[in-house]
C-alpha cells in the first residue's frame, strides 16, 4: 500500500475542510432555489446567501453591504481595477507592485494597452516594497494603488496600512490582492484603510470557484459583469449559492479555535527552515529577513533545477510547487524572484512549501528524508549542487 501524500502546496488551494462539505451539501441536493428567485424556496437560498455574507464582512471588519461575491481572486482583481478606473475616467494611471499575482499583471498589461498608463515598483533583495518609490510614482490622475498583502511565492509581507496612508495623502485608492494572506493573518480592512480588497475560498479550506471583492462603502465602482441586479448591481449573474455558502463556513472556522492553527503552522514551518540550512549548504531562504507569511517557505536550491526537483517529490508522493501555481512549467525564473535580483543560477533551484493546518511534523519528517536523495539524483543528471552557501543577491 502507498504512503499517503504529502501536500506541502497550500499557496496553491487547500483541501475543503469536511465541516465546509457539510455546510454545502443541502444546497447542492434539496436546497437548490435561485436566490434570485421571488418565491419561498429561493428565498431560503437568498437568507443563506446574506449569512454567508456576514460570515465573510465579519472575517475582515466589514460591512455586510460592502462584500461582493465573485468566482474567485482573480475575478475580484480584474474587478477592482476595471471597476475604479471605470467610475474615475479622468484619471488614466495605475501603480502595482512588480511582484504581484499574474491576476493582476496581466488586467494591468491590458489596461496599458488600452491607454492606461502603469508604473510598477520594485522590491528590494528581500522582498520589501519600495515605500519610496510607491510615494514619488503617484501623480494628480493616478485612479489607483493596487498592492497585494502578501506575495504568493515567497510569503513576504507587505506595509499596507504605510501604502493606504502614502496614497491617501495624494487622494488615491487603494486595492489590495489579499488572497493567500486571508486566514493566515489577522485582516481588518478599518485597520489597513484599504478601499478594496480581494478574497478567494479555496486558499482557507473552502471550495473553489469562489471569492469576494471588499468594496468600502462610498469607493466609486462600475461592475465588471453586468446581466442582471444580482449583488447591488454590483456583479450580475447568478450567485453560486453552494460555493458561497462554503466560503462563508470556512470563514466562520477562521473565528473559532482554528483562528490559532497558524501559531503550530509557523512552528512547522520554523522547523522545516532550519533543518533545511543546515543539512542543505546550498539552500538559501527567500526573503528570510523579511516579515512573512506563518506557513511560507521559499526555498532556493542553487544549480538544481527546481523541475526535476519537483517531478522526483512528486514521484515520492510530495506535492510542492515552483513559485506561482499559475506559471508551472516554465523554465525561466518567476518575475518574483527576478524582481529581487536574485542571481539566475540560484533562481532556478526555487521550491515552494506552503504549510496548511491539516500538516503535521510525520509530514516534515517525510520532506526531510525524501530530499537528500532527490537532490542527489538531480545533481546526478546534469543539476550542480554547489557546496558553500550563497548569496542570493545579484552579483
Amino acid at each position: 500500500m502507498s504512503a499517503p501524500v504529502v501536500y506541502l502546496d497550500n499557496n496553491a488551494t487547500t483541501r475543503s475542510d469536511p465541516r465546509v462539505l457539510e455546510a454545502m451539501w443541502p444546497y447542492l441536493t434539496e436546497q437548490y432555489g435561485n436566490p434570485s428567485s421571488g418565491h419561498h424556496f429561493g428565498a431560503r437560498v437568498a437568507a443563506r446567501i446574506e449569512e454567508a455574507r456576514g460570515q465573510v464582512a465579519r472575517l475582515i471588519a466589514a460591512r455586510d453591504s460592502e462584500i461582493v461575491f465573485t468566482s474567485g481572486g482573480t475575478e475580484s482583481n480584474n474587478a477592482a481595477l476595471r471597476g475604479v478606473l471605470a467610475a474615475r475616467p479622468g484619471r488614466r494611471h495605475l501603480v502595482i507592485s512588480a511582484v504581484e499575482h499574474h491576476a493582476i499583471l496581466e488586467p494591468a498589461a491590458a489596461l496599458e494597452r488600452e491607454g492606461v498608463a502603469v508604473t510598477r515598483i520594485g522590491v528590494d533583495a528581500d522582498g520589501r516594497l519600495d515605500l519610496d518609490a510607491l510615494a514619488a510614482s503617484l501623480r494628480d490622475d493616478t485612479a489607483l494603488v493596487s498592492i497585494m498583502l502578501a506575495n504568493n511565492e515567497t510569503g513576504v509581507l507587505f506595509p499596507l496600512r504605510q501604502v493606504c496612508e502614502i496614497a491617501r495623502a495624494r487622494g488615491v485608492l487603494v486595492h489590495s490582492d489579499a488572497v493567500n494572506a486571508l486566514g493566515k493573518l489577522p485582516i481588518d480592512v478599518n485597520e489597513l484603510g484599504v478601499d478594496l480588497l480581494s478574497l478567494s475560498g479555496h486558499k482557507i479550506h473552502g471550495p473553489k470557484g469562489v471569492g469576494a471583492l471588499y468594496i468600502r462603502r462610498g469607493t466609486p465602482f462600475r461592475p465588471l459583469l453586468l446581466g442582471g441586479p444580482q449583488e447591488r448591481q454590483r456583479r450580475g449573474g447568478t450567485l453560486n449559492a453552494p460555493a458561497i455558502i462554503g466560503f462563508g463556513a470556512a470563514c466562520e472556522l477562521l473565528m473559532g479555535p482554528e483562528r490559532r492553527a497558524m501559531e503550530r503552522v509557523h512552528a512547522l514551518r520554523r522547523r522545516l527552515e532550519t533543518e533545511l540550512v543546515r543539512r542543505f549548504e546550498h539552500a538559501c531562504i527567500v526573503g528570510g529577513a523579511a516579515p512573512r507569511l506563518p506557513n511560507t517557505t521559499c526555498v532556493c536550491f542553487a544549480g538544481c533545477p527546481a523541475e526535476a526537483i519537483l517531478l522526483l517529490l512528486s514521484e515520492a508522493g510530495i506535492c510542492a510547487s515552483s513559485g506561482s501555481a499559475c506559471s508551472s512549467g516554465s523554465l525561466e525564473p518567476s518575475h518574483v524572484l527576478k524582481a529581487m535580483g536574485i542571481d539566475p543560477h540560484v533562481a532556478q533551484g526555487q521550491i515552494r512549501f506552503s504549510l496548511s493546518r491539516f500538516n503535521s511534523d510525520a509530514d516534515i519528517d517525510r520532506l526531510l528524508e525524501t530530499l537528500p536523495a532527490t537532490l542527489e539524483k538531480v545533481a546526478a543528471v546534469g543539476g550542480e549542487v554547489i557546496s558553500q552557501k550563497q548569496d542570493v543577491r545579484s552579483r
